[in-house]
């Protein structure tokens, strides 16, 4: 039986490519500079992850991961009003996404992530479980699932347009709340009915 010399590597290589990530984006995740920040040699990373895709997977896992935490404190602090748990789900999501643009990008660059082999799936499809299931109590005659689609494509959008600043150009918004708002009023309809 061959033993691994340095178990703790593929946790280290892991956090490499979560810094590198967060500081010079998803472009960067190359298998060299993460093993380089690390202090292995580049073939090194492959007793862990035999494919890149596999590396990236795993650093995208922790981002989902930290989406996951932050989503679960928030819904945790929102109280019971489903309609209240989705604005604040919607909110945290905007300010992850926006603080984190590189691992977000990365997260949902399913192009680019063998997201059944490492388990992304199950870290990724709760948060948006949750999401259908609060969509469906507020809006009981909809395709719960459908609509909480198109919400969250909405929110991706919105996102991306604001970090590139074309949102705030085009708005005259110094901040996205408005635009949640208006996002929340479009697919969850009126507060209470009206």
């Amino acid at each position: 039986m061959t033993t691994d010399p340095d178990p703790g590597l593929r946790t280290r290589l892991v956090d490499a490519g979560v810094a590198l990530v967060a500081a010079e984006g998803a472009q960067a995740l190359t298998l060299r500079e993460i093993a380089r920040r690390t202090g292995v040699s580049h073939g090194a990373p492959r007793r862990h992850f035999p494919t890149h895709l596999e590396l990236l997977s795993a650093i995208a896992r922790r981002g989902f991961a930290d989406l996951a935490d932050r989503v679960r404190t928030t819904l945790d602090e929102a109280g019971p009003d489903p309609r209240g748990q989705v604005a604040a789900l919607a909110r945290t999501y905007l300010v992850f996404a926006l603080d984190n643009a590189g691992m977000y990008e990365l997260m949902f660059r399913h192009d680019l992530l063998e997201s059944g082999h490492l388990g992304l799936r199950d870290t990724s499809l709760p948060l948006f479980a949750r999401l259908t299931e609060l969509t469906g109590l507020i809006r009981p005659e909809a395709d719960a699932r459908r609509v909480a689609a198109a919400l969250w494509a909405n929110l991706h959008g919105i996102a991306q347009l604001w970090r590139w600043g074309s949102l705030q150009l085009a708005s005259g918004a110094d901040d996205f709340t408005a635009l949640l708002d208006t996002a929340l009023l479009a697919h969850l309809g009126p507060e209470d009915g009206r």
